[in-house]
């Protein structure tokens, strides 16, 4: 460190490397040109090295030309984050943790809604299908989808869901739409696979009084994301929970066979360690989500 200048030495520097003159460079600066050559010789003396070549125009040295982008970046860098650290003055950082899925299908399409409300706060949106124990810096708040069993934390519940198979128009159009679910037992079925909260087809076609045999053209996902994307491509049926395909069926990309109910037997839940639940800004986050999740009862 005993080779840094002054940030009025870098900043001279920074914008003499962009004008052909130090004059130029002084207009920039308001400064004198005598002030701005005079900088540029104390630096080239503190570092030891020749950074312009100095004529009818300034061209930078190779040591210049390999300083230049660095010093550029500390600048760029300090004031992108000063002008962050204005953003957030007055503003109370939320950090909140969520399934993968219920923040890109559920919550991300809505947050432009809490800031319209709150723009006191700033949330921070980490997504993991993992347990949260709300140790270290895991989060401060969780929507989780279970059955409700968080021992030691404050718990709401936010709202349940309808499981039921989803089909893409074109693939209807190419195998024709089944009648009965007995039907679909002929359709290539996607198979959400290796996820215990999943909606299982074996379970729903039980509920239903069929038999689930998995055909040969069945196809295993290890996401749901991905398990709706490749019914949106015509692959096959998916079995999906109702708020994974809201925007797909509503704007006719996906269609839902058969109003057959089937409840989810889990939820989604708001979670947080207790006792922080009555802060301002995580009561003001609580009872946005309450609103958010009546509306789509």
């Amino acid at each position: 460190m005993r080779d840094l200048p002054p940030t009025a030495t870098l900043r001279a520097f920074e914008v003499a490397t962009r004008h052909p003159t130090f004059t130029a460079a002084a207009q920039e600066l308001h400064v004198t040109q005598s002030a701005v050559s005079h900088q540029l010789r104390h630096l080239e003396a503190l570092w030891g090295l020749q950074l312009f070549e100095r004529g009818k125009a300034l061209r930078l040295t190779a040591a210049g030309a390999t300083l230049a982008p660095i010093v550029r970046e500390f600048f760029m860098s300090l004031e992108a984050t000063l002008g962050d650290l204005r953003e957030q003055k007055g503003r109370v950082r939320l950090s909140v943790s969520a399934t993968y899925s219920f923040a890109l299908k559920w919550l991300l399409p809505r947050l432009p809604n809490l800031a319209r409300q709150h723009p006191e706060l700033l949330v921070s949106l980490h997504t993991t299908d993992d347990i949260i124990h709300f140790s270290g810096n895991q989060a401060d708040v969780a929507i989780r989808l279970g059955k409700g069993n968080y021992p030691g934390l404050h718990t709401e519940f936010l709202f349940g869901e309808q499981v039921f198979p989803v089909a893409s128009p074109e693939l209807l159009r190419r195998m024709g739409t089944p009648r009965d679910p007995e039907e679909l037992l002929q359709f290539p079925l996607l198979i959400r696979d290796g996820a215990e909260l999943a909606p299982k087809w074996e379970v729903w076609f039980d509920s239903v009084g069929l038999a689930f045999s998995p055909l040969k053209e069945s196809v295993r996902f290890g996401d749901t994301n991905m398990t709706v994307e490749a019914a949106l491509l015509g692959h096959g049926v998916a079995l999906v929970r109702s708020r994974h395909v809201e925007n797909e069926i509503s704007d006719g990309r996906l269609v839902r066979l058969f109003d057959v109910p089937f409840p989810s037997p889990l939820a989604y839940y708001f979670v947080c360690p207790k006792g922080i639940e009555a802060q301002p800004h995580i009561v003001n986050f609580r009872r946005w989500l309450s609103s958010e999740a009546l509306k789509v009862q």
